[in-house]
């Protein structure tokens, strides 16, 4: 299958690689089939491209890139939900904003992550009730230096 994005071009995908959200995502419950883009120029970060609505993208990134302590707890209604058991394999991704031109600016959500069964690829964007988790929590302190690497 192939689909042509605004912000990619034309993508090639299979039927296998369709995430889909039966409750959509936050703020956008009719978009419910996505794939995951991963531009090699983007290290980290992945897309997750609405194949409904050709111009929506999320920037997305593990949050344990960033977060070492993350670890939200889900209901077991959303495991459910998910179908996922103990040992199902899952993917947990966080959305990421980075204002133009202040990468070290960087947020992301740690209310609203996005868990994923990655055998299935049902996914479900997820509030997590706890205030340590915020929605723009900031991923570097300095507003010099990103991580190891100095801004320039």
């Amino acid at each position: 299958m192939t689909i042509n994005c605004t912000r990619f071009g034309e993508i090639q995908f299979e039927s296998e690689d369709i995430i889909t959200f039966d409750e959509g995502l936050i703020g956008f419950p009719a978009i419910q089939n996505f794939i995951l883009v991963n531009p090699r120029e983007s290290g980290v970060f992945r897309w997750l491209q609405s194949l409904e609505e050709p111009s929506l993208a999320f920037l997305l990134v593990d949050p344990g890139e960033y977060i070492n302590d993350y670890n939200p707890t889900f209901s077991a209604k959303v495991l459910e939900g998910l179908e996922l058991q103990v040992d199902t394999p899952r993917i947990l991704y966080t959305t990421a904003n980075i204002p133009l031109g202040k990468p070290d600016q960087m947020t992301i959500n740690l209310a609203g992550p996005i868990l994923i069964n990655a055998l299935t690829q049902k996914a479900k964007q997820v509030v997590v009730e706890d205030a340590a988790y915020t929605t723009r929590h900031r991923v570097f302190q300095s507003a010099d230096r990103m991580g190891d690497r100095v801004v320039a």
